[in-house]
């Protein structure tokens, strides 16, 4: 077994099962796809480690979070194998990628056009066909493949675009994280006959996605 191969292994049982991820298609998907793929060469070595990671090369922070709230979010979203799913922030797309495993088509976004550009390589080269990386602003997602069964967000949303919940299917959800206040914490909105209601899942921190930060107040 190779060294990623080992430490892939332990992020799942060491990290993510112990953070009562029990969902078989989920745990499969993580042991699968290689975290290392969609890291910069020069920060390979932190991939399985229990952290957000930093995979920006622009002026923008753009991050990969932690693999233990990764496969906490994707438990939450209920993923279906004939799903419709937009991955909002998607960085280098492991998080697309993941979900290319449980879904029937995945679109995914990111505001850094050449992240995006990386996202689509690493896929294209899993031979992951059901995914499309696109630049587009967070608070956009990509209404040209809308409605989706499910939202997910690669990061913490201090504000809820309107935008993105209107891409949802009847019935569908979004799930990620809310700094909307604090604690942030995990939540789940579910769109149902046109209302969106909100659940808090459990507390949970992630960095704050471009285009999704509380607007700025003024301050004498």
């Amino acid at each position: 077994m190779s060294g990623f191969s080992t430490a892939r292994l332990k992020m799942v049982d060491g990290q993510v099962r112990t953070s009562d991820v029990t969902d078989r298609n989920v745990l499969d998907a993580m042991l699968t796809v290689p975290r290392e793929a969609f890291v910069p060469a020069a920060r390979q070595a932190l991939a399985y480690l229990d952290l957000d990671l930093d995979v920006s090369e622009g002026a923008a922070k753009r991050f990969l979070i932690k693999p233990q709230l990764t496969g906490k979010l994707l438990q939450a979203a209920e993923i279906g194998e004939g799903d419709n799913v937009l991955v909002v922030g998607c960085a280098t797309g492991y998080l697309a990628a993941l979900t290319a495993r449980l879904a029937r088509q995945v679109t995914a976004t990111e505001c850094d056009s050449a992240l995006a550009a990386k996202a689509r390589d690493a896929c294209a080269g899993l031979g992951l066909a059901n995914v499309t990386c696109k630049a587009a602003p967070c608070a956009e997602g990509d209404p040209a493949a809308a409605p989706y069964d499910v939202i997910i967000l690669n990061g913490a949303a201090e504000v809820m675009p309107a935008g993105l919940l209107g891409q949802l299917r009847e019935g569908g959800r979004l799930v990620g994280v809310s700094a909307e206040s604090r604690p942030s914490r995990a939540v789940i909105v579910t769109r149902t006959h046109g209302e969106f209601g909100h659940r808090a899942l459990f507390d949970a921190a992630a960095p704050v996605l471009s285009g999704l930060e509380r607007a700025a107040a003024f301050v004498f």
